[in-house]
């Protein structure tokens, strides 16, 4: 089921364009989230972002969208790492890293192997340098908000210094980190999570 991110001010709106879009939409607090149900059956499920669970009014979801009093970001891919900590509302650190790790070769045999071993090793120090960060920007947060790749990002948080942090959700589906792409990350954050599943043809 795709998810999209909606940010909260924007929600009436793509509630409206639903409703547009499929008939009538009946919605209710279900199993801490919104759920809309349209006349052609297709569905919608919104839940509040860092993982919290909503139990209020239908209606009035967006305006439960409060962050924690300090949370972070942190992106992770072989190209890079992005990571940030904001304290009550405002950027209180980044730190936004690149580092080269060798893409894949097709050639074969013992060069093959050679390779392998020295793209790893490229890995491993990129993500000892994400973490090193990591700890420094991360000081006294325990909520990130992670994305890239998931097993890079399982990499970084697998330092013994990081082990108070959880991630929570959205996760982020972002490029190779850069300034531009930690800016849109720290909000979409902060974005209501919403699942569609549209009806097929009858």
């Amino acid at each position: 089921m795709p998810e999209v991110l909606v940010p909260p001010a924007r929600w009436p709106r793509w509630l409206e364009n639903f409703a547009s879009s499929h008939g009538g939409t009946v919605v209710a607090v279900v199993d801490g989230a919104v759920r809309g149900s349209a006349q052609d059956g297709s569905t919608f499920t919104a839940r509040l972002p860092f993982s919290r669970r909503y139990d209020g009014q239908p209606d009035e979801l967006a305006g439960h969208v409060v962050a924690p009093p300090a949370w972070g970001v942190l992106l992770v891919r072989k190209g890079g790492f992005a990571v940030a900590r904001v304290e009550n509302g405002a950027l209180a650190a980044s730190k936004v890293g690149q580092r080269h790790v060798q893409g894949r070769t097709k050639a074969g045999g013992q060069s093959q192997q050679r390779f392998a071993r020295r793209r790893a090793n490229q890995a491993r120090v990129a993500y000892e340098a994400a973490a090193d960060h990591a700890v420094t920007v991360l000081g006294g947060v325990s909520e990130v908000v992670a994305g890239g790749d998931r097993g890079a990002v399982d990499e970084v948080l697998a330092d013994p210094r990081l082990r108070s942090v959880g991630v929570v959700g959205p996760w982020l589906a972002v490029p190779d980190p850069r300034r531009a792409v930690l800016e849109q990350a720290l909000r979409d954050a902060q974005s209501l999570v919403v699942s569609v599943e549209n009806a097929g043809p009858r």
